[in-house]
């Protein structure tokens, strides 16, 4: 049985990070993939249905931007130069199987964090949103970035478990089972969907 804190839907939101075709496909074809599709799916419709937030961040580059990135910048300058990640590319979209509907968030980001180039943090607390549960891809990049992010600016946060994917097995165990948990409640979706309904289970 979970440990964590039971979730407020109404100041809840679901971060879906970089669940794109173009970095999809950095993650092992086949079951894997698309399991984390599935996985990922069952959550946002899991938090929709309890009147939660769905928030997506997903990156994609304009001109601007490429010309704007430094060549000191290890993990974007080879994006600049090259010209890749374009942010009308139907690659960069969001996984069709996750589209947002009316009255999500959804922010286009230039850098790892999902708060630290956008304006997701003020979306956020515009709704009144305090608690964040994280997933997608990848959890050495995206993932880890926002909730290092989010935790200094006090959001109570959960990482899916079984809703975050990286290349490296290795580094994905890592993070998730000596890293993350300083900063974040670690639960898998199962337990999303007993902890979204034990508040008003209680009351």
């Amino acid at each position: 049985m979970s440990t964590a804190p039971a979730l407020d839907p109404a100041h809840t939101a679901l971060l879906v990070t970089d669940c794109q075709p173009a970095i999809l496909a950095a993650l092992p074809e086949g079951g894997d993939r698309e399991a984390l599709l599935a996985r990922v799916e069952e959550a946002i419709a899991d938090v929709r249905a309890q009147g939660g937030t769905i928030a997506y961040v997903r990156a994609g580059f304009t001109e601007a931007d490429w010309d704007a990135t430094p060549a000191v910048n290890k993990s974007f300058a080879p994006l600049a130069q090259h010209r890749v990640m374009h942010h009308e590319d139907p690659a960069t979209a969001i996984h069709e199987r996750l589209a947002p509907q009316g009255g999500d968030v959804v922010v286009r980001k230039t850098r790892y964090g999902g708060m630290s180039a956008t304006d997701l943090d003020q979306q956020l607390r515009e709704r009144g949103i305090t608690t964040l549960v994280v997933s997608g891809i990848s959890t050495g990049g995206a993932v880890l970035s926002t909730v290092v992010d989010a935790a200094d600016r006090d959001y109570q946060l959960y990482v899916l478990s079984d809703g975050v994917a990286d290349p490296d097995i290795e580094v994905h165990n890592l993070l998730l089972h000596r890293v993350l948990p300083s900063r974040a409640h670690i639960i898998d979706t199962a337990e999303l969907h007993t902890l979204l309904r034990a508040d008003r289970a209680s009351g």
